[in-house]
């Protein structure tokens, strides 16, 4: 292996293998470094302790994620004997009953009958309608914590945006929010490296919490319909068929979960990345178009969800590795985006740079439902938020949170 001046990371380029501890605190504090060194030496590797293959290339990465020899599932095609993989846990049966259906796990045909019937809840144009509630909802947030001088900004802003907009489409009570917020922290550690069998018992019973919870909405939206996403999953047929109460209960819970979680991450990513490279909020969010650049560039260069994986549905050779059908691979949408040979001089943030699309959202069929309500949150939060608090500045320093996978903040002081 060769060492690289970061201790907890060493790289061998002519095997392309790779050590890296994801628990090392320096590391996932601040995880760009790491992905620099990873492009200058070795764009693709084996990370010996995850014991899988991934891709930080850009035009790889956004390769992968179209690629249809790759997917979200591989028991479609293959069974577990086949590919010696283990039995389910009977110890998360709750998480597995809620993942079942979920958007973010299926492939077609059921991922594409799931999807069109969520979809236009979330085109742009009726998305775009949303504008005065989001404002709103900024607006009194912080007037609730403006006289202060100083917030924690998580807890008391970027927490109650984007789960209260998310929960009002589905149809779910504002009161609800920080019970799902809890809920939501217990299930996304799953994704986590490192994740504890502590950690498992308290997302099962979160999940089978939520999904207790959100059958007995679908129960009063079946006898009452009314004007919100949810009625119109429990009461619309795609080809002649209903959705069942397991698909309604998975894709409910992936809706809320996903339409919140990483927009909270990226509204602490973005505000701790202008205050710390001392950017004019004035030149920033000066009008649409700077506001639009601005947050594709925060987008980029701090991106909310860091890994995505795939399994090979078949035989497969890709930047000369040869993949055999059920193999999982990874991709670093975070480490793509600061790909030097998309990105100019890319650790620097450039909230005027024009560039190219970043894979924060991922692409293909895949490509994050939500993401014109994420942004739409995001352009219109960070204007309010700058503009009413002048002065705005970091008074301690940030935690980070304590796993990889999402990048986020636990807490982020400020005061102006």
């Amino acid at each position: 292996m060769t060492t690289t001046h970061l201790p907890f990371l060493s790289i061998d380029p002519a095997s392309r293998r790779v050590s890296l501890d994801g628990r090392n605190p320096d590391f996932y504090r601040d995880p760009n470094p790491v992905y620099a060194a990873l492009h200058a030496h070795c764009p693709t590797f084996w990370w010996e302790e995850q014991k899988r293959w991934f891709f930080t290339g850009y035009d790889h990465v956004n390769g992968l994620l179209r690629d249809r020899r790759f997917g979200r599932q591989i028991l479609h095609v293959a069974t577990r004997e086949e590919l010696g993989s283990p039995e389910p846990q009977t110890h998360l049966k709750h998480f597995d009953a809620a993942e079942a259906w979920s958007l973010l796990e299926l492939e077609p045909p059921e991922h594409t009958r799931l999807r069109t019937l969520v979809n236009r809840a979330f085109v742009s144009r009726v998305i775009e309608k949303l504008t005065p509630e989001i404002e709103a909802l900024c607006h009194e947030a912080i007037d609730r914590f403006e006289k202060d001088g100083k917030v924690e900004l998580l807890a008391a802003f970027a927490d109650i945006l984007p789960v209260t907009m998310i929960a009002r489409m589905i149809g779910i009570p504002d009161e609800m929010g920080p019970q799902l917020l809890k809920w939501s922290h217990a299930y996304v550690r799953m994704y986590m490296f490192g994740r504890t069998e502590k950690d498992e018992l308290n997302a099962d019973k979160a999940a089978q919490e939520f999904s207790d919870y959100v059958r007995s909405v679908i129960a009063e939206r079946r006898a009452e319909p009314r004007d919100d996403l949810l009625s119109h999953m429990v009461h619309t047929e795609h080809r002649g068929q209903l959705l069942t109460e397991d698909e309604l209960i998975s894709t409910t819970i992936v809706l809320l979960n996903a339409g919140h979680e990483a927009t909270v991450h990226q509204i602490g990513n973005a505000v701790r990345t202008i205050l710390e490279n001392n950017a004019d909020p004035a030149v920033l969010f000066a009008d649409e178009k700077a506001t639009e650049r601005t947050v594709e560039e925060c987008l980029r260069i701090s991106a909310p969800v860091h890994i995505f994986d795939r399994f090979a549905l078949e035989d497969v050779e890709l930047d000369g590795i040869q993949f055999r059908r059920g193999d999982k691979v990874a991709m670093i949408l975070a480490a793509a985006n600061l790909d030097p040979k998309k990105f100019s001089d890319p650790l620097t943030f450039k909230p005027d740079r024009n560039e190219g699309a970043n894979l924060s959202f991922g692409a293909g069929i895949h490509f994050c439902i939500g993401a014109p309500l994420a942004r739409l949150e995001l352009n219109i939060a960070l204007p309010i938020l700058f503009k009413r608090l002048p002065g705005l500045k970091i008074a301690k320093k940030p935690v980070v949170k304590d796993v990889y996978h999402f990048h986020g903040l636990e807490a982020l002081e400020l005061e102006w």
